[in-house]
């Protein structure tokens, strides 16, 4: 072998024991998880059990931080801002997939982020007030019928789950009433309870509200009836044409370490599986739906020409 062939070796093989090395010591300093949705909501409670779980193995502080906004999508924004070192991550959604379609953002959804892996589903529903008259779905659809324009639903921004599935109601059933866009499922839960809103279309952020009586589920929007709640239909079972699958993982920025995103997946995966997240999953009428990362981005990437003709057949792109 010629002597800078040696050199070359000689330089990778540093290279490579340096960067596991650098793994095997990550992290050396406390990790951001940044949460795209408001601080109380259902996902703001999972990273904060994730993150608590995360910090316990890893021996340093994971810091949830909010980022609000956009349907959920300032939190990839603010993921294009940091370093790929694996001390930022975020939690990604279809929202976040949905997003360039609607309007110009910086980042590829495709390009700009490192699938580290998928952790759960998130199931939509129709609640209202348990005091409002309405118990089942067929009732209020009814009272929309009779009253056009003057029902209000809220929903976690527009192009969410929510609104999309809100939209398909209304079209099949030839009903009209307003979507109102908030920044998360517990803004939309408060102006529920104060009487702003008719209903709200959110994911399961009520399921705490069901339990205490507060708020009452009238279908869910996932393709099978929740194991929580047994007895709530799906839309599909009331000849509803509409259903929603929302699952959401963890990213990094793109060009992380390989050494250090199988560090980060075990972690999160080895979380995923503790007792206490699967029990605040159970809570919250939710189960985990694990992707590999291979897995995560193959979903991303037929996910991704979806939305767009989400977009393209809701008319949701900005003006």
């Amino acid at each position: 072998m010629k002597r800078r062939d040696l050199l070359a070796a000689g330089a990778t093989a540093v290279l490579t024991s340096t960067a596991w090395s650098q793994a095997a010591t990550f992290p050396t300093r406390p990790i951001t998880l940044i949460c795209p949705w408001p601080p109380g909501g259902g996902a703001d409670v999972q990273l904060r059990m994730l993150a608590k779980l995360m910090g316990d193995q890893l021996g340093q502080q994971v810091v949830v931080e909010n980022r609000p906004g956009a349907t959920g999508s300032l939190g990839a924004l603010a993921l294009m801002q940091a370093r790929p070192d694996g001390y930022t991550l975020a939690q990604s959604h279809n929202g976040v997939l949905r997003q360039p379609f609607i309007a110009p953002v910086p980042y590829d959804p495709l390009k700009d982020f490192t699938y580290l892996i998928g952790v759960s589903d998130n199931p939509f529903g129709l609640v209202v007030r348990e005091d409002r008259e309405w118990r089942t779905l067929e009732q209020f659809i009814e009272h929309a019928r009779r009253n056009p324009g003057k029902v209000n639903i809220g929903v976690p921004g527009l192009g969410s789950p929510g609104h999309l599935v809100s939209e398909q109601i209304a079209a099949q059933h030839d009903l009209k009433w307003a979507v109102v866009p908030y920044r998360g499922t517990a803004n939309t839960m408060q102006a529920l309870l104060s009487g702003e809103i008719d209903a709200a279309a959110e994911s399961t952020g009520w399921v705490p509200f069901v339990d205490s009586n507060r708020a009452r589920l009238l279908a869910v929007f996932s393709r099978q009836r929740l194991k929580k709640f047994p007895n709530v239909p799906t839309l599909i079972e009331r000849k509803i044409n509409a259903s929603d699958f929302s699952p959401w993982g963890i990213v990094a920025p793109a060009g992380l370490d390989p050494a250090v995103a199988a560090k980060l997946h075990d972690t999160i995966r080895r979380a995923m599986d503790s007792p206490e997240f699967t029990n605040l999953l159970a809570m919250l009428a939710q189960e985990p739906i694990y992707m590999s990362p291979q897995k995560y981005l193959e979903y991303v990437r037929e996910a991704v020409p979806q939305q767009k003709l989400i977009v393209d057949k809701f008319n949701l792109k900005a003006s």
